[in-house]
C-alpha cells in the first residue's frame, strides 16, 4: 500500500474521532506486515487521563486481532474540518509502537495525501526502550 492510499484512511478515520474538549480530531492508519489496515481515532475523555490516542487505538485493535508486525503508519490530524497542520505520535504512542515495530518502521505525517512527511521511528525515538531491554 502506498502512503496516499494510507493517508486517505487516516483522514477517514479522523472522521469518527471524539475530541469535544481539545477540539483536535485525529485519525491513524496502521499497515501490517500481513497486508492488512488498522485504523484509529483519538477518543477523550472528561476526565483526561482515560484519553487515547489515534495511534494507540489502531494499535490495540491490531494486536487484539493478532497483528504484532508493522510496517508503518499514517497520521492526520487537527482543528478544523480538514487538517491543518503535521500531528506527530506523542511519547506514549511513540513507546507503544516501539513494542511492536522493528527498525525502519514509517511514521506519516499528512495534512494531505499531497502534503506529507516521512521518518522513521528510530529518527523520533532515538534509543528507546524495547521489548528486548527486559529479556
Amino acid at each position: 500500500m502506498d502512503n496516499k492510499e494510507l493517508i486517505t484512511l487516516a483522514l477517514k478515520a479522523r472522521e469518527n474521532s471524539y475530541s469535544p474538549y481539545s477540539g483536535c480530531r485525529v485519525g491513524a492508519a496502521l499497515l501490517a506486515e500481513s497486508g492488512r489496515v488498522y485504523t484509529g481515532c483519538n477518543i477523550e475523555n472528561a476526565a483526561f487521563g482515560p484519553t487515547v490516542c489515534a495511534e494507540r487505538v489502531a494499535v490495540f485493535k491490531a494486536v487484539s486481532e493478532g497483528e504484532k508486525r508493522f510496517v508503518k503508519i499514517a497520521v492526520a490530524g487537527g482543528r478544523n474540518d480538514l487538517p491543518d497542520d503535521y500531528f506527530y505520535p506523542c511519547g506514549v504512542c511513540r513507546q507503544v509502537l516501539s513494542e511492536f515495530c522493528a527498525d525502519g518502521f514509517e511514521i506519516i505525517t499528512a495534512v494531505s495525501p499531497e502534503k506529507y512527511f516521512t521518518e522513521t521511528l528510530d529518527d523520533m525515538l532515538p534509543h528507546r526502550f524495547g521489548p528486548e531491554k527486559v529479556k
